[in-house]
């Protein structure tokens, strides 16, 4: 007994064994906090449906046993009685390793995290498309929180260069304002969803075409000429945009107006119609395509022939065979089209 007690009172009185002792004190309890915790937390994680929080456990084994580890050199090296500035550098590298690997932790949890959350919802934000940037734009704010923390750690005050960076940021925001609000607008209109890549819409200009490629600063559309159209976001959020693809399903109503001299047998022009429709290859049986009786109009009764297409991209070539096809039947039925004629009167000369 007295031999342990002076064994402990050379420890107390010699700073390197002390300092010894921390050192080997704090492996045991880093180890030991880190064994407790895993077994407390496999039983709570298990009880989940998930395998996200089984993952986020794996990856906090290595912080938590650092963190506690590195806190035990740094109390043994202030122990030690070393010179203040090899005190200084060594607290200094502890801190700096600890804080790096919570870096890298916290971005591999954010990494699933975003990843878990894009399954299981049905979010419009975090899609295949935008995960990418979240989990950039993430990184790089753990990244400039973590080297800030590496700055306060080695003692040096950034409220100088923060303040210089705000004032450089607003200057590069303003130069670069069109960048900036194309790449805004990008976001929106991903989270928003007005179309997806492959859907066929009509631009305000009236260009017709497939959505080629949604990007953060612009997108591309593919016209009917094959020729690709290269729009920037911010044009896109403030203008109309007529989805054609929208809808529950494909198919798309097609309507042609005709009109037929008032003296037409009216049942005959609807039964040819009808008929010139269902024999048109493009043209969907069901539904059925149909007549509708407008307006008298001016020159004669205008009728209206609604029909559906399978595809929006077929309304062309169908409305171009529907037509020639109307205009052959009208002829053989002997069904005039009417057209704007005008009766001169001239006054008699009665000498």
């Amino acid at each position: 007994m007295e031999q342990f007690s002076s064994y402990y009172n050379l420890v107390l009185e010699s700073p390197a064994l002390k300092a010894l002792a921390l050192a080997t004190v704090s492996i045991v309890v880093a180890k030991f906090v880190d064994i407790v915790f895993t077994l407390i937390f496999k039983k709570v994680v298990k009880k989940t449906k998930t395998s996200l929080d089984d993952r986020i456990l794996q990856l906090l084994h290595k912080p938590i046993f650092y963190s506690i580890l590195f806190i035990g050199f740094s109390l043994a090296v202030k122990t030690a009685n070393i010179p203040e500035y090899f005190d200084f550098a060594l607290v200094g590298i502890f801190k700096t390793i600890t804080i790096i690997i919570w870096i890298f932790v916290i971005s591999k949890i954010l990494v699933m995290s975003m990843e878990w959350a894009s399954r299981q919802t049905a979010s419009n934000l975090l899609q295949t498309n935008t995960l990418p940037l979240f989990n950039n734009l993430g990184k790089i704010a753990i990244g400039l929180f973590g080297a800030y923390l590496i700055f306060l750690s080695w003692g040096i005050n950034i409220n100088g260069i923060l303040a210089s960076a705000g004032v450089l940021g607003v200057v590069l925001g303003l130069a670069a304002k069109d960048t900036v609000s194309n790449f805004f607008a990008g976001i929106f209109l991903m989270a928003d969803s007005p179309f997806k890549e492959g859907d066929y819409i009509l631009l305000d200009t009236g260009e017709r075409g497939y959505v080629k490629r949604m990007g953060l600063r612009s997108t591309r559309f593919m016209t009917r000429d094959d020729i690709e159209i290269t729009i920037p976001n911010s044009v896109i959020a403030a203008s109309k945009i007529v989805n054609e693809s929208g809808g529950p399903g494909e198919t798309e109503r097609v309507r042609i107006n005709i009109q037929i001299a008032y003296n037409t047998d009216i049942d005959k022009a609807r039964s040819v119609l009808i008929d010139v429709a269902k024999n048109n290859e493009n043209v969907l049986q069901t539904p059925e395509p149909r007549v509708r009786f407008r307006e008298f109009a001016d020159h004669g009764l205008r009728l209206q022939l609604l029909f559906w297409i399978h595809k929006p991209e077929i309304r062309g070539r169908t409305t171009d065979s529907v037509n020639t096809e109307i205009y052959k039947k009208f002829a053989e039925h002997s069904i005039t089209i009417p057209f704007p004629t005008m009766e001169v009167l001239l006054p008699r000369n009665e000498n």
